[in-house]
């Protein structure tokens, strides 16, 4: 009797995790719609990032409102669980290389940044060929760059302490492999989206400049694919987060 209990409980607050996740995309959705607007409309950059964080709040509230799904007592072994027994390794390493393609472009972009036709520093990129100077802008430079790695820091360290524990609190293997992917999902949508706004940025502003030349040729080489790979992310990480419940299905 004490088990179906706990099993219907456990049924009866699932709604809540996912009425948890929608409402932080949803706020952060509002939120990215008030911020676009702003700084003469390059706010998008900073959007990006407060999108995803409140992506990651909402899914991280949904598994601290929702109990840990229990199944028959078992003997437990010696062996302890640990985090990668349970993240989808595909998906995990291409997240990871995402997210250090997103850290090299913004330290690139942070080293070459120059202030815009304004003064302000940071938010610009000023390149000179023939005698003649060219700047263009958005350029995400510290102004930008820094909130998106703050943003991303924050978010990896709220789902990495999530991801553990998980991985060492009590119930099914299943449960804790759907409530793993959830949290992958959620910190992707932070890494995926971040490096989707910051690779159209650069690429769209060298392609204003005339003095790009050969580098910007092969930045754009590096930045379209990057940015591709990352929509197409954007999409699985939304869709993971989105749906009723995130089946682990295949191991991606």
């Amino acid at each position: 009797m004490l088990e179906l209990d706990s099993t219907a409980r456990s049924s009866a607050r699932r709604p809540v995790d996912r009425y948890a996740r929608w409402t932080g995309l949803a706020v952060g959705a509002l939120a990215a719609r008030w911020l676009s607007p702003l700084i003469g409309g390059d706010g998008i950059l900073y959007a990006i990032p407060v999108f995803g964080l409140c992506a990651v709040a909402g899914v991280l509230a949904g598994d601290a409102l929702t109990a840990p799904a229990r199944g028959a007592v078992r003997t437990a072994g010696l062996t302890p669980r640990r985090v990668r027994a349970h993240v989808p390794p595909r998906t995990t390493w291409l997240l990871l290389g995402l997210a250090a393609t997103l850290v090299v472009l913004l330290t690139a972009a942070a080293v070459t940044a120059s202030p815009d036709d304004l003064g302000r520093a940071g938010r610009a990129l000023t390149l000179t060929c023939r005698g003649a100077t060219e700047t263009s802008s958005p350029w995400p430079g510290l102004y930008y760059g820094l909130p998106m790695l703050a943003s991303l820091a924050v978010s990896t360290g709220a789902c990495g302490w999530a991801l553990r524990r998980i991985a060492t609190r009590p119930g099914d293997e299943q449960s804790r492999r759907d409530r793993t992917l959830a949290i992958v999902a959620a910190w992707g949508l932070v890494v995926s989206s971040s490096l989707l706004g910051t690779a159209s940025t650069m690429s769209g502003t060298l392609m204003n400049l005339s003095c790009d030349g050969t580098t910007g040729t092969v930045a754009n080489a590096v930045l379209w694919p990057s940015a591709l790979v990352s929509l197409v992310a954007v999409a699985w990480c939304l869709f993971t987060i989105v749906s009723p419940r995130a089946t682990w299905g295949k191991r991606r």
